[in-house]
């Protein structure tokens, strides 16, 4: 590893292992907008949410996909056509989208307030996530770009004895999609080859076809929440799949 490296790591599905949390943190939310459903999800569901979080890409989405599952929609339909079918869920809501996400961090913060052993043990570090990054401390140059909100993050990687400077932390509070962020990455460490290391497909393509960030590497974990088919398509794409222990080893 050299100091020349400018790792950029995405957090849920890279870093953290959040997919239970993000789960129940929808259904907590669900409850608030839609009295049919009752307080506790039944396990088949949070089973069934695992297995649907690849198709998810910001946490309020997790709310959406609950209600789904509640009313009977499969797993294989919420993967083929969740973005088609979201905005009629949304629309039963009676709330747009700017709402539902207020609702799901302020449903994130008084879960927090109220039992934060409990939340913070169903945001788990994937293993030997947490020696690599303090690793990555002291040899080279890391920021997370993540489509969470900043302080989940930061209690998270506090909770694991990870010190990252908050302007490290790219979130969805500052409402920048992760290309803009790279390239403004790049430009503050001209001497710096960036990693930019996610668990969604669409996200490295996304900076792979970027003219402003060629030459960087990229790599989608298989560990993440994705499927088979996109570490397939990654595969064909020239995007390198990773596994964790080669990950840790880097």
């Amino acid at each position: 590893m050299h100091n020349t490296t400018l790792y950029a790591l995405d957090f849920d599905g890279v870093i953290c292992d959040s997919a239970l949390e993000t789960g129940l943190s929808g259904w907590k939310a669900a409850i608030q907008i839609w009295p049919d459903m009752p307080t506790q999800p039944p396990q088949l569901l949070s089973d069934q949410f695992r297995l649907v979080r690849p198709i998810l890409e910001t946490g309020y989405e997790a709310i959406l996909i609950m209600r789904m599952l509640f009313e009977g929609e499969t797993v294989a339909n919420i993967l083929a056509s969740f973005h088609e079918n979201k905005q009629a869920v949304i629309d039963s809501a009676k709330m747009d989208v700017g709402t539902l996400k207020k609702l799901f961090g302020t449903t994130r913060d008084a879960w927090i307030e109220n039992d934060l052993d409990t939340w913070l043990a169903m945001n788990p570090l994937f293993p030997g996530m947490a020696e690599k990054l303090n690793q990555l401390s002291q040899q080279g140059i890391w920021y997370i770009l993540t489509t969470k909100q900043e302080r989940f993050v930061t209690q998270i990687l506090n909770a694991n004895q990870i010190m990252l400077p908050e302007q490290r932390i790219f979130g969805m509070d500052r409402n920048r999609d992760k290309d803009d962020v790279l390239i403004s990455l790049v430009s503050d460490h001209p001497e710096a080859t960036f990693l930019f290391v996610e668990d969604r497909l669409p996200a490295l393509l996304s900076v792979k076809h970027n003219r402003q960030l060629q030459g960087g590497g990229l790599q989608l974990v298989s560990w993440g929440f994705n499927t088979l088919q996109d570490r397939q398509a990654a595969e064909v794409a020239g995007v390198e799949v990773i596994d964790l222990e080669a990950f840790t080893r880097l």
